[in-house]
């Protein structure tokens, strides 16, 4: 299998991680938090601005690769806590259209970089 890793110009890395990973039908994106914005320090921002920070990230690799958010065919969400859910979602919403993508939610104890949702999606060309 061919591979080809890319990383976004305006995304920072919180280590040692490509952005997205080309396999030529799929792309598989890391994680995004509000936290890997070089644009300005996100701090204590909201549940709902914290997604929205994510979805820039996303985008911003996405466009990079000539694609964008109709192109994703599958997400998971990580949440500090599951009482963000519903606000997170608020925001995913707006995100896509019908038919949605597969989607995985789930809690866990703790994110990098002090955030509270993480956003990772495969696209599909």
């Amino acid at each position: 299998m061919k591979r080809q890793a890319h990383t976004a110009k305006d995304v920072m890395s919180s280590g040692p991680y490509s952005h997205a990973v080309d396999t030529g039908e799929y792309i598989y994106l890391s994680g995004q938090t509000a936290k890997n914005s070089l644009t300005s320090e996100k701090q204590h921002l909201t549940i709902q601005e914290q997604t929205e920070a994510c979805f820039e990230n996303i985008d911003r690799v996405l466009n990079e690769l000539g694609l964008t958010e109709a192109h994703v065919v599958k997400a998971n969400v990580y949440l500090t806590s599951m009482k963000y859910f519903e606000a997170m979602n608020d925001v995913y919403q707006t995100k896509f259209t019908e038919p949605y993508p597969a989607r995985t939610c789930v809690a866990v104890l703790e994110l990098p970089l002090g955030a509270d949702v993480e956003i990772e999606v495969v696209a599909k060309r």
